[in-house]
């Protein structure tokens, strides 16, 4: 089974836009692939969701809700600091490395720019879902 662990801004762009994200969130829902998550990038999903797009607490709730049912918990016990630039971007990281994940999903240009953590290879999502099965109820 392929593991992967998304970065946030695929999470706020299938919940607020829907399109490609929204297929990878599916396709992770129906069993394709398990995705990991942390309660770190849990709660900069809900940050962005509620200051950005101004989510209310019930929308907050349900979505946060949502992702629990599909999503595999992890709790990193690594603390890293390899992106310098942006130390959020370590939560990725570090929960991918948690879950013993092979992808590393993610539209941020410093995630991106390391194509491999480790073996852990870093992908955008268009290219991610060119390497699994396409479940017909995509």
């Amino acid at each position: 089974m392929i593991f992967a662990t998304a970065d946030s801004n695929i999470y706020v762009s299938a919940l607020q836009f829907g399109g490609v994200p929204q297929q990878f969130l599916n396709a992770a829902r129906v069993g394709t692939f398990k995705l990991a998550i942390s309660e770190a990038l849990m709660a900069e999903i809900r940050g962005v969701l509620q200051e950005k797009f101004h989510w209310s607490d019930e929308m907050l709730g349900e979505a946060i809700a949502g992702l629990r049912d599909f999503t595999q918990l992890v709790r990193p016990t690594l603390t890293l600091s390899v992106i310098k630039e942006d130390p959020d971007d370590d939560r990725v990281l570090e929960c991918a490395m948690a879950s013993d994940s092979q992808f590393i999903i993610s539209g941020d240009k410093h995630l991106l720019r390391l194509a491999q953590y480790g073996s852990i290879r870093i992908l955008k999502v268009a290219e991610f879902l060119t390497l699994i099965p396409q479940p017909s109820s995509l």
